[in-house]
């Protein structure tokens, strides 16, 4: 984990909501909505890389996305270096930030070559076509491991890691200050798993970088990112520094989902890990009070099943949004498997 010198704030969220409608038909009045983020607020600080983790379905996809303004807010505000994302041209949010998608195939039109993916934003945005865009490419291509002659293969002569480095190779094109990592190392072997990180270690280093990197591995995490934000059900259940969240978990979220990392001990005993009860609660009907409650295993009826808890400071930098917060050493009750 990195020590960030620099806490000068590159993108701040202030109660960003996004409520997805749900109507049975395309004519058809609004039924319902879907809370997939409901009320974030955090900032992102200039040179850091924050993690942001959660079960499938918790929002963290879905706020990647409002923080590049893929899609629009329903309600709050997106600030960039001070200045509200709605208020910014597209074509001037694409040059500052850009995005890694969690399949890089997908993501690349498979009739293009190499040179073609990696030169597109540079066209799209004035930049002519010829010798020097080739030599722009091919060094873009080194600066990610690649080589210059693998600008002319397609992308299904790549493997995935490789196809990864060429997505990143697109994305650093328009020298961005910010990339959103949306679960780049999820469908890669552990070895390459390792060489992608790695990487991006490194260039962010070089580059200056700012990163959110989204995913659902807690061991990434711990590995690259300087801060961690805790997502449940489109909310943040505990905001830390990555050292501090790891050591010193005050949700029972967090504790169940730190639980649950394999650790490669002979014999480790299985007893201590966390099983919680129940599934996750539908973001279309989001449980009263705190959404956790109804699987939490310390929840206490007329409290948490009532009122919903702000996200406090609890120590400098460590935010939960807990009516009772653990305290170091304290353990959660075992909820033994079936």
């Amino acid at each position: 984990m990195k020590l960030l010198s620099d806490k000068k704030i590159l993108i701040e969220l202030n109660n960003v909501k996004k409520w997805f409608p749900i109507k049975s038909g395309l004519l058809s009045p609004v039924k319902n909505f879907v809370h997939a983020v409901d009320g974030v607020s955090l900032v992102v600080n200039k040179g850091e890389t924050l993690g942001v983790v959660g079960e499938s379905g918790c929002g963290k996809t879905t706020l990647g996305r409002l923080i590049l303004n893929l899609i629009p807010i329903t309600s709050g505000s997106i600030i960039y270096e001070g200045v509200e994302l709605k208020r910014m041209r597209n074509r001037d949010i694409r040059k500052k930030m850009q995005i890694v998608f969690q399949d890089p195939g997908g993501s690349m039109n498979p009739r293009m070559t190499v040179r073609s993916i990696v030169s597109e934003p540079l066209i799209v945005n004035g930049h002519s076509d010829g010798a020097e865009m080739t030599k722009k490419v091919g060094d873009l291509l080194e600066s990610v491991g690649l080589k210059k002659n693998h600008m002319t293969r397609f992308p299904h002569e790549f493997s995935g890691g490789q196809k990864q480095r060429v997505a990143l190779a697109r994305a650093l094109a328009l020298e961005p200050d910010f990339i959103l990592l949306d679960e780049p190392t999820s469908a890669l072997d552990v070895s390459v798993q390792a060489q992608v990180l790695n990487l991006l270690d490194e260039i962010q280093k070089q580059r200056g970088l700012t990163f959110v990197f989204i995913t659902h591995s807690l061991n990434v995490v711990h590995h690259i990112s300087d801060r961690v934000a805790v997502m449940y059900l489109g909310k943040i259940a505990e905001l830390a520094k990555t050292d501090d969240l790891f050591e010193r978990p005050a949700h029972p979220y967090t504790h169940a989902l730190l639980s649950a990392i394999p650790e490669p001990t002979v014999g480790q005993d299985r007893s201590e890990r966390i099983v919680l009860s129940g599934d996750v609660p539908s973001p279309a009907d989001p449980p009263s009070g705190c959404r956790f409650h109804t699987r939490c295993p310390i929840a206490k009826p007329g409290t948490c099943d009532v009122e919903e808890p702000e996200l406090i400071e609890i120590d400098t930098g460590h935010k939960v949004a807990c009516h009772f917060p653990l305290v170091p050493g304290q353990k959660l009750p075992m909820i033994n498997e079936q």
